[in-house]
């Protein structure tokens, strides 16, 4: 999967993850590719994923309890 490494918005940012995140589900890509990429992302635009230590409420918004669930516990693993 092809993703950017720097996003201009926070919404532009949000879709990104939920691609990432729904490939995976769908078993498109595996684990790896999955921890990889949330990890570039989070490297990359911290700034634009978390403010004081919880995901931003348009990250919020766009991605939902579920997905942001798998984004924690691999930011986590980090």
């Amino acid at each position: 999967m092809e993703l950017k490494m720097f996003y201009r918005t926070q919404r532009d940012l949000a879709i990104d993850l939920n691609k990432l995140v729904n490939s995976y589900w769908q078993e498109v890509i595996k684990e790896d590719e999955l921890i990889d990429g949330i990890k570039n992302l989070y490297e990359n635009n911290h700034e634009k994923l978390l403010k004081n230590n919880e995901f931003t409420k348009v990250v919020q918004q766009q991605c939902g309890k579920r997905r942001l669930t798998v984004v924690k516990k691999v930011l986590e693993l980090i």
